[in-house]
């Protein structure tokens, strides 16, 4: 089986300059985010993967599949890991409530190839990502932002 050339560079940890300024821009995108645009990029890479993974399970291709909705699970658990159930209380137990949903249904669909459970799984989150936007955008504008 042979390796393509540029494969064996992005193992090297060499890739390409256009790559490297993608990369040297998202770095920068979450060194430079406040906590509530973190959680929306979440949100977001959240679904690209849902939504990657279900056109996988819709293709037959397994292993995209797997690797898409386990990006998913996997950003799911951190925003369940980061909750503060004490300071958060009812709202961070319905939240727990709704990840875990949403971990339990891209099981599922992953196990089952069950397009319909990664639906269930998009419709939570992308509910929950109009709600933090509502949230963000309600938040005064930081001193010197030009706004």
């Amino acid at each position: 089986m042979s390796v393509s050339p540029l494969r064996s560079l992005e193992e090297a940890g060499l890739k390409s300059t256009k790559g490297r300024g993608i990369a040297e821009y998202r770095k920068a995108a979450v060194n430079t985010a406040s906590p509530l645009q973190l959680v929306l990029m979440l949100y977001d890479a959240a679904l690209r993967n849902c939504e990657t993974g279900k056109c996988a399970i819709e293709e037959g291709d397994l292993e995209k599949q797997n690797d898409h909705l386990g990006k998913a699970q996997r950003i799911i658990s951190e925003l369940t890991a980061s909750l503060d159930m004490e300071q958060g209380g009812e709202i961070a137990q319905n939240l727990f409530g709704l990840y875990t949903y949403c971990l339990n249904e891209l099981s599922r669909a992953n196990t089952e190839d069950k397009a319909d459970s990664v639906d269930n799984c998009t419709r939570v989150l992308s509910e929950l990502r109009t709600s933090w936007q509502q949230i963000h955008d309600r938040q005064p504008l930081e001193a010197g932002s030009g706004g």
